[in-house]
């Protein structure tokens, strides 16, 4: 099984796709670890551990319908393995092993037969004092884009700035370019609790962004140099809080898309990117979408 990630978008071969069954009982609001969970505990509307599950298995059927090799974690009992995304990553021939926070860190336990299948020199276990996870890391061919956070009191904030030299060291050759996010622990509004959460490259040069959720202007105004004006697909506030920058590329034409984002949708059509539709409102209580579900360990 070989491990090649260039970008967001190339020819999906591999990937790791979360699970929903043994999830356990609801958090209390003070085991909460972001505010869209909070959301929906104190609103009663947590989501139900049926319908993830078949929210994800459709996601499972239509991975497998384009020809995905579809990996899944191992079942851990009373645990969330929905969001395979920040548990591990990969950057061209290497697996980052990140040391998670310790709410979520048990997690790693369902893909460890897979983290055991790959040469010591494949992988990279990144130190505990670099915080990273695999949501704040998005990769655009020659740059390597971090989100990041230096507000270590709030649970929200999962990557630091440490990360950035950290990734640099390994990637010489490629421009690494950090983003400091917008952080709250009780308002989802107010929250991106990672970089795949307010901007995601898609198509063969196109970008979905959310402005309002980049800390330093000169930092968003670098990235839609990279892409240009006429590449952005800009989404308002409500639509981040949904969950719109946080879609799946199985290649350059195919995307991944919750049904239920109807502006966007016609967007990427108009753009002539196939549109394959989920219904994932259940998952998204969790804050995370289609991206936060699956861990791709191949792109051609």
């Amino acid at each position: 099984m070989g491990l090649n990630i260039k970008n967001e978008t190339g020819k999906l071969v591999t990937v790791v796709l979360g699970i929903a069954e043994d999830m356990g009982k609801p958090p209390s609001i003070e085991e909460c670890i972001d505010p869209k969970t909070k959301e929906n505990l104190i609103n009663n509307t947590y989501p139900k551990e049926g319908d993830c599950i078949n929210e994800i298995e459709n996601l499972n059927n239509i991975l497998l319908r384009n020809g995905v090799e579809v990996l899944r974690p191992n079942n851990i009992q009373n645990l969330n393995q929905i969001f395979t995304r920040d548990i591990a990553f990969v950057i061209e021939d290497k697996l980052f092993i990140p040391d998670i926070i310790k709410e979520r860190n048990k997690e790693k336990g369902g893909i460890k037969y897979l983290l055991d299948n790959f040469e010591k020199d494949e992988k990279i276990i990144i130190p505990e004092d670099i915080s990273i996870e695999g949501g704040d890391i998005i990769i655009h061919n020659n740059y390597i884009f971090i989100g990041y956070s230096n507000d270590d009191k709030l649970k929200v904030s999962r990557t630091s700035s440490k990360s950035i030299p950290f990734i640099q060291k390994h990637f010489p050759d490629k421009k690494v370019l950090g983003f400091d996010l917008v952080k709250d622990d009780n308002d989802p509004y107010k929250n991106i609790l990672h970089l795949d959460c307010v901007m995601q490259p898609v198509g063969k040069d196109n970008i979905i962004i959310y402005e309002g959720g980049f800390k330093k202007k000169n930092e968003l105004e670098k990235l839609i140099e990279i892409f240009g004006e006429n590449s952005i697909i800009k989404i308002s506030k409500e639509e981040q809080y949904d969950g719109c920058s946080n879609l799946f590329s199985i290649n350059e034409k195919t995307i991944i898309s919750d049904s239920t984002f109807t502006r966007l949708n016609k967007i990427l059509t108009s753009k002539g990117i196939n549109v394959e539709k989920v219904y994932y409102r259940e998952i998204s209580k969790y804050g995370g979408l289609f991206r936060c579900s699956t861990l791709p360990l191949n792109r051609i």
